[in-house]
């Protein structure tokens, strides 16, 4: 809810096409995680925020981590975050198993 308005509108927008089946045109792989892990990247006043979600799953879409990007080596994500978005998939993967029983869609 921190990100500017015009940003949570147009990734509350993204998010919804996804819950629906589809995929937002802004959608993008995120590399590391393989197939089914997605990033939204917004550019506003001269900052970058991006949101990685997954739909792995066929019941549901988990938002992994929103963010404003600071990475203090150039256009790279910093270590932390992509170690949170490793560490959250593992929870909602658990999580998906504890609410549907399987892991996978």
């Amino acid at each position: 809810m921190s990100f500017p308005e015009p940003v949570r509108k147009d990734m509350g927008y993204a998010l919804g096409v996804a819950q629906l089946g589809g995929k937002h045109p802004s959608a993008k792989p995120w590399s590391g995680e393989g197939p089914g892990v997605v990033e939204l990247v917004e550019d506003h006043d001269g900052d970058t925020y991006r949101a990685i979600y997954t739909v792995k799953f066929k019941e549901v879409v988990y938002v992994l981590h929103a963010f404003k990007k600071k990475s203090p080596k150039g256009i790279k994500t910093a270590k932390l975050d992509v170690n949170l978005v490793a560490s959250r998939l593992k929870t909602a993967q658990e999580d998906h198993k504890a609410r549907f029983g399987k892991l996978k869609g």
